[in-house]
């Protein structure tokens, strides 16, 4: 087979696979978007529960890299895989033992990443326009959306972290929990 067929034999499984599981999916994106309108009415708890939930995240997977290291021990890099154990490990409970201090540290984070993706957005769509592709102002206007998103964390800091994550991930979790009903009412028709 060629690659057009393979592609096209894939989308064919993949439709019908969704067409099969439409009720699944519809599911998951009512219950995505309740958690999204629950994280977007009560930011600060949201927030919170995705603090600790990383702390969790990154003791577990510290513990688990610790316990690779000592079994592999043998292998090259052991000191740094070591240094990567302990540093999840500390950065785990440290989200654990202080998770209102997280929540701000991830705000800050947070922030800076919606600048640097900005700036990125922004001379993405720059270099597009030299290319004279029609849609590079649509990405512009993300990009400056991104800035003006990280401007706000950052010049309420720390009042912004009672909001941001919380606010973030709920909207993240409604527009994704969206999607998933329209794919799979669209299937459910087909």
């Amino acid at each position: 087979m060629t690659l057009p067929q393979d592609i096209a034999k894939l989308q064919s499984e993949m439709n019908a696979a969704v067409r099969e599981h439409w009720k699944a999916f519809l599911f998951e994106g009512i219950l995505l978007v309740i958690l999204g309108l629950a994280a977007m009415i009560v930011p600060p708890l949201a927030g919170l529960a995705i603090t600790i939930f990383l702390g969790w995240m990154f003791l577990i997977s510290g513990v688990a890299g610790l316990a690779m290291t000592f079994w592999a021990r043998q292998m090259p890099g052991f000191w740094w895989s070591l240094i990567s154990a302990a540093l999840a490990i500390a950065a785990g409970i440290i989200l654990l033992a202080k998770p209102a201090q997280g929540v701000l540290t991830l705000t800050i984070v947070i922030g800076a990443y919606f600048l640097a993706e900005g700036v990125a957005t922004i001379m993405y769509a720059l270099e597009h326009r030299r290319e004279l592709s029609e849609r590079w102002s649509w990405m512009a206007f993300s990009g400056i959306l991104d800035i003006l998103i990280s401007a706000m964390i950052i010049t309420g800091l720390p009042g912004s972290a009672e909001w941001a994550i919380g606010l973030l991930v709920g909207i993240n979790l409604l527009f994704g929990g969206a999607s998933l009903i329209g794919m799979a009412l669209a299937a459910r028709k087909s």
